[in-house]
């Protein structure tokens, strides 16, 4: 079974950090397929910015389908998620989807944590359009654009702890989603430090396109 890891962003060390979660994730017989998108943004950070990498999805899908049996968007925002099921006839999975699916089965309440305030918009779209709202505690992120995407995830981990406990202590959530590719594998690491289930989106998006494909595979 071959899956697509289509990062509609231009960096190759986000896609490679998300190949070696998923990677960890998928079962022994799963071939992942890394593809970054040539061109666009180096990091998707806003609705309008997504909409121009929907496009990019949809050529990305378009150049490597021959090669899979399913695909997964690895953008936190997923997009080019619903053109491209309307267009692939593989199962196409994305990121926010995913995590959400799960987190909603997981506990009571789940919120959303990640590193820059201009996401917050976006990923609520992204709720509303999974249809379980009713579940959500809300985002958090920090005040300013102060966590670097690029930078070692260990800059993160304290203000992330931070946000996390805000989430769980202030707003209810018993599961929190790390939002974003730049936080692909810190989910278990903080795990161990927080009052919440945490959920790796990557990690789920890849392993419910190994389900799916199972599923339809006739």
């Amino acid at each position: 079974m071959n899956i697509l890891l289509l990062n509609p962003n231009m960096s190759v060390s986000m896609t490679e950090s998300m190949h070696a979660v998923a990677e960890s994730a998928v079962s022994p017989s799963v071939q992942l397929v890394p593809v970054t998108a040539s061109r666009g943004f180096p990091y998707i950070s806003s609705r309008a910015e997504a909409q121009i990498a929907g496009g990019l999805v949809l050529e990305m899908l378009a150049e490597h389908q021959s090669e899979a049996d399913a695909a997964v968007i690895a953008a936190f925002g997923d997009p080019g998620l619903a053109a491209a099921r309307e267009i692939f006839n593989i199962p196409v999975i994305g990121m926010a989807q995913a995590a959400i699916t799960a987190a909603s089965m997981l506990g009571e309440r789940f919120s959303i944590v990640t590193f820059s305030p201009q996401m917050s918009r976006w990923y609520l779209d992204s709720v509303e359009s999974s249809g379980l709202g009713g579940k959500f505690a809300g985002v958090r992120t920090p005040e300013s654009d102060s966590l670097d995407p690029f930078g070692p995830q260990e800059s993160m981990h304290a203000e992330l702890l931070t946000l996390i406990d805000q989430a769980v202590n202030l707003d209810g959530a018993d599961i929190v989603i790390l939002g974003g590719a730049p936080l692909a594998g810190i989910a278990p690491l903080l795990q161990p430090s927080s009052g919440a289930v945490l959920v790796d989106p990557i990690a789920c998006a890849v392993t419910l396109a190994e389900s799916m494909t199972r599923i339809t595979d006739k």
